[in-house]
């Protein structure tokens, strides 16, 4: 009788999972990443038209280069000290250990801050020397490019004050290793952005 059920059988009329098989993703990658990737890939086209739009700018008459801010400098050594403590959060979650962990993460989230407190402060000395946007062409594109970077930077931090506030709570690192990664990734993303913004504003 159980041979004539088995040779009888209709698979195709049964419902769920086939043959004990699980559904499965297309990508062996997390979603969360895939997003991530795809939402860089449109920031680079944007900061790259941003550019092309900035050098074509720059031909015409009325450009007046603006002067360099020293303060850039101090800046951009946060940032990078930022990505470098991302990198170090990384490395101590995929080890699976929470040694310096929040140390790492946390700190690097504090360095982010004091970025976008040091461009305020550069904004604010800059107005105060007269270099409104609305005065010269090379000022608008200057707090433009600027300022779309630190709306990214303050989009990551959202990302970042929630994961941190798992960890304060005592979140294993495997449970906020993906944040961090993805994190590292888009804090890595934004230095190289940063860094090739301020090379074109230093040399123009």
């Amino acid at each position: 009788m159980s041979f004539f059920k088995t040779i009888t059988s209709k698979p195709w009329e049964r419902k769920g999972v086939i043959g004990g098989l699980r559904p499965e993703g297309a990508f062996n990658v997390p979603a969360e990443k895939v997003a991530l990737v795809f939402f860089l890939v449109v920031a680079t086209v944007v900061f790259s038209l941003f550019t092309i739009s900035y050098f074509i700018r720059m031909e015409l008459p009325d450009w007046q280069p603006l002067t360099e801010p020293s303060q850039l400098w101090l800046n951009t050594g946060l940032l990078v000290i930022s990505s470098v403590l991302f990198q170090w959060a990384r490395n101590i979650s995929g080890d699976d250990s929470q040694r310096n962990l929040l140390s790492a993460f946390f700190g690097a989230g504090v360095f982010a801050i004091l970025f976008i407190v040091g461009q305020w402060l550069t904004w604010q000395n800059l107005q105060s020397g007269g270099y409104y946007m609305s005065s010269n062409p090379a000022n608008a594109f200057y707090y433009l490019m600027t300022g779309v970077h630190a709306l990214h930077l303050l989009g990551g931090l959202w990302v970042w004050s929630k994961s941190a506030i798992r960890l304060i709570s005592g979140a294993d690192a495997k449970d906020v290793r993906l944040s961090i990664e993805l994190c590292t990734l888009y804090w890595h993303f934004l230095l190289i952005v940063w860094l090739v913004l301020f090379a074109i504003l230093s040399n123009t």
